[in-house]
Parts: C-alpha cells; sequence; structure tokens
C-alpha cells in the first residue's frame, strides 16, 4: 500500500540530517555557544533507513545538517544511495474462469503488489556551500542530481556578519559555480529573510539570480533558532517580498507541484526564476509530503514536532525490515495536520533547525 497519513497525504520525500555540527554560527539558527548535541550514525544505518522508506514509496531524498558536506564519506553515501530504485505500484490481478490461469486487471486496482519502477532515486543536497566546490563534480559523478546553498546575502561583509565566518563568502560562491559546471541541476540558493539583517537583500538576490543561472528562494523566519528570538516582527513576508522585487523587475507567478514548498515565480523577461517559501504567512501544510531523519536516527513528522520517534532503536534491538515497516507506518499516523506559527496555542519544537536537518 503506498504510504500515506491519516489526512490522506503521501509520503514521498525523505530528509536525512547526517551531522547536526556545522561550521557556521548563522544568526537565525545558532546562538554561537552550542556545538553538536545529538551525534551522527555510520552511513550505513542511513542506508538501510534510506532502503526501508524507498520500498515504502519515497522517491526523493534530501541530505541536510547541521553541514552535510563535514561529513567524511558522504560521496560514497550517495553513491549507495543511487542504486536503490523507488517501488512503483501496480494492479494486483485475479483468476477468474472455472479454475482457469487466466487473470485481469481489477476494474478498480488493489494496489497491493510493489515492483521496481526502474527509474532512478531523486536525490538531493542542502548546504551552505562552504566546501562545495571541491566535492560538486564528484558528488554529481556519484549521483547526485541536484542542490541546494543556503546563501542568505550577496555582499560580503553582510555574509559575514548573518554567518558570523569571516572570508565564506568567497568559498560559497565558487561552491555555486562549481556545482552548476557540474551539472547539478536545478541549482537552488536558499535565503532566509530576517528583518533587521538582510531584508534589503531581496533586489541584490534577484540580480544574483539573472546573472548566476539559479533559482533563489526566500525563505520567511521560523521559530526554530537556538536563542529563540523569534517573533512576528522579524518575518519579512511573501507579499512584502513580491512588493520589493517589482521594483526592480515585474514578476510572473509560474505553476509548482502541490507538494512543492516554493511559490515560483519568473522575471517577465524569461531570465531568472525566484521562489518564496512562506511557511509563516501562507502556509503548506495541507500538501505536505515530507518525513525528516535525524542525525541519531529519529523520525520527526513536521519540523515544528514536539517529540521524536525512535526508529534507530528498533534497528538496534534487531527489528527486521518488516517490523521497521510496521514502526514507520504507525509514526506516519501521526503527522500534524499542521504548525500553529504565531496562533496562541503555539508550542515551539523540541529540537530547533540544526539539530532537525533542514
Amino acid at each position: 500500500m503506498p504510504l500515506t497519513d491519516k489526512f490522506g497525504r503521501p509520503i514521498t520525500d525523505l530528509r536525512i540530517s547526517i551531522t547536526d555540527r556545522c561550521n557556521y554560527r548563522c544568526v537565525y539558527c545558532r546562538t554561537g555557544n552550542e556545538g553538536a548535541l545529538y551525534g551522527d550514525l555510520p552511513f550505513e544505518d542511513y542506508l538501510h533507513m534510506a532502503r526501508v522508506l524507498v520500498g515504502m514509496g519515497v522517491t526523493k531524498i534530501r541530505l541536510t545538517g547541521g553541514e552535510p558536506l563535514l561529513r567524511r564519506g558522504v560521496v560514497e553515501f550517495v553513491r549507495e544511495l543511487a542504486q536503490l530504485r523507488p517501488q512503483g505500484l501496480k494492479p494486483a490481478s485475479f483468476s477468474i474462469g472455472n479454475g482457469a490461469a487466466e487473470s485481469r486487471a481489477l476494474s478498480k486496482p488493489n494496489f497491493a503488489a510493489s515492483f521496481d519502477s526502474g527509474e532512478p532515486l531523486d536525490i538531493a543536497l542542502t548546504t551552505n556551500g562552504h566546501l562545495l566546490a571541491d566535492l560538486a563534480q564528484p558528488l554529481k559523478a556519484a549521483g547526485l542530481t541536484r542542490v541546494t546553498v543556503s546563501m542568505d546575502a550577496v555582499d560580503p561583509d553582510r555574509f559575514a556578519r548573518i554567518t558570523r565566518v569571516a572570508n565564506g563568502y568567497d568559498h560559497v560562491l565558487a561552491g555555486i559555480r562549481a556545482a552548476r559546471r557540474a551539472g547539478l541541476w536545478p541549482l537552488k540558493v536558499n535565503c532566509v529573510l530576517m528583518r533587521g539583517f538582510n531584508e534589503d537583500q531581496i533586489i541584490p538576490f534577484g540580480m544574483f539570480a539573472r546573472e548566476e543561472g539559479v533559482t533563489v528562494r526566500f525563505i520567511e523566519f521560523m521559530p526554530l533558532e537556538e536563542g529563540r528570538t523569534w517573533s512576528p516582527t522579524t518575518v519579512v513576508t511573501l507579499d512584502e517580498i513580491l512588493a520589493r522585487m517589482a521594483e526592480y523587475r515585474p514578476l510572473v507567478e509560474i505553476p509548482h507541484a502541490r507538494s512543492e514548498t516554493a511559490r515560483r515565480y519568473r522575471f517577465d523577461d524569461g531570465v531568472g526564476e525566484i521562489g518564496i517559501i512562506a511557511p509563516v504567512s501562507h502556509p503548506f501544510c495541507g500538501h505536505c509530503s515530507r518525513i525528516r531523519i535525524t542525525s541519531d536516527g529519529k523520525i520527526r513528522t513536521c519540523l515544528f514536532s514536539v517529540w521524536d520517534h525512535d526508529l534507530h532503536a528498533q534497528m538496534r534491538r534487531g527489528a527486521s525490515d518488516e517490523e521497521l515497516e510496521d514502526f514507520i507506518r504507525g509514526v506516519i499516523q501521526k503527522k500534524e495536520e499542521r504548525h500553529h506559527i504565531g496562533e496562541p496555542d503555539f508550542v515551539p519544537a523540541s529540537r530547533t533547525m540544526v539539530h532537525i536537518g533542514g
């Protein structure tokens, strides 16, 4: 049976955090004082989890962190993931007639049987880009499909202020260009906008998208930072981003899949694309297709979950793959209908972003 939650949403996207270590200390994420809290698992354990979930219908895997490129062996891990094949679903058949061997498909298919779809797994990676220049080509050769680079300013001084890392801008820009040359496409650059830090970077990022041939995606600031300093006033909303960008060039909205997190726009002359991920002002929970596995092997059904589900503990006790599937299906039925950001009953997530995986 397809992997769906109790609201009928198919679960096809898996995000695996392979470390909660990071070499940046971005102001909207880290206090600057906390390091890794949960540690890493061996790659073979993540691979086992991925194999089970791909067998249950997952078609996309995104590697996250922390900073995933800090893990030695990440290229070989991507190569192993690329050997997995998503499972398609085909209708069962049944015999008709007087014990005859003839069979036909049910008029209302019973999707109980699965088969290797033959399609490659969509493998993506989110990185701060600092180490990407040297790894882009090896990752592509190993089977990585695409990459997203987190970059919150196109001004080197502003970039250093946000990341609290000197001379990082040149490394990230080199990583973006190396990824483009390697054919990691579509190449997306994510910018978290935070009032008082980088809201004046909207138009410069529009220019950057056109000049560098990348898709820039603006993300509304969410309450997932270690310092717990979030407030509604710090959020630069979708409507504000569109209004600011219109001062530069008109945008035309383009279609996007229902399960996509970003609303997509192209500039009026067809050169350059931006996306806006607006979980605060325009929530998209109704079509969420994602679950996450943390670096220590816990399933999280939502970024804003207040509890974890320990998949790795099931593996440690020797659970069979069938038992792991049963455990996962039970967890999926607990997936939240939506988050409650900005509402009186909102409870912060039990982990912050760097310890969940973006």
